[in-house]
């Protein structure tokens, strides 16, 4: 099949014979035939280029589509691989918040031991103080008991005045360190 363009139409000669078509009309129609076969072409191409147009911005939706899709893809991977990395991290972090909880609880308990014993120590001390005052003291007093008996004349004499001072009795102060409120706080 043969293309027609406009100037195919237009150079078209037909052969004149008697009693055919009036040649004023032929023209005329064959005129108005190749306006409207320029029409119809120029439509075509404007078709044709809006198509190459839409298919171009298709093909390059289509591009941005699936880079969108592989971003998307991409930022899902990454928001897997962050919230797994950071529950990772927080049970590292409970762990070691763990192990140093049970430290502070093993040298709490270690020093409260310590301190008890030290207690325990420093009462003994205190006992054992205290029962060496009282042998003491009852020594002491035994003793001036002793000189009170064989020097009451002694003391009954003039030159033995007191010096002012207050004289206190042993045994009362060995009955105070009998009742001893700090040895009873404990």
């Amino acid at each position: 099949m043969m293309k027609l363009t406009p100037l195919d139409i237009r150079k078209q000669e037909f052969k004149k014979v008697m009693r055919g078509y009036d040649p004023v009309e032929v023209d005329t129609f064959m005129e108005m035939m190749v306006h409207e076969f320029e029409e119809l072409l120029k439509q075509q191409k404007e078709t044709r280029d809006s198509v190459i147009e839409l298919e171009t911005q298709l093909k390059d939706y289509r591009l941005l589509e699936k880079s969108l899709q592989q971003t998307l893809m991409q930022a899902q991977e990454a928001t897997g691989r962050t919230y797994e990395a950071a529950r990772k991290e927080s049970e590292v972090l409970i762990r070691e918040a763990e192990v140093k909880a049970a430290r502070i609880v093993e040298q709490s308990n270690a020093d409260l031991n310590r301190l008890n014993n030290e207690i325990t120590r420093l009462k003994a001390k205190k006992e054992s103080l205290i029962g060496r005052l009282r042998v003491l003291l009852s020594s002491e007093l035994e003793l001036i008991r002793t000189l009170d008996v064989g020097s009451d004349a002694f003391l009954s004499s003039p030159s033995s005045e007191g010096t002012g001072k207050e004289s206190i009795e042993l045994e009362e102060v060995l009955k105070n360190l009998n009742d001893d409120p700090a040895s009873k706080a404990d």
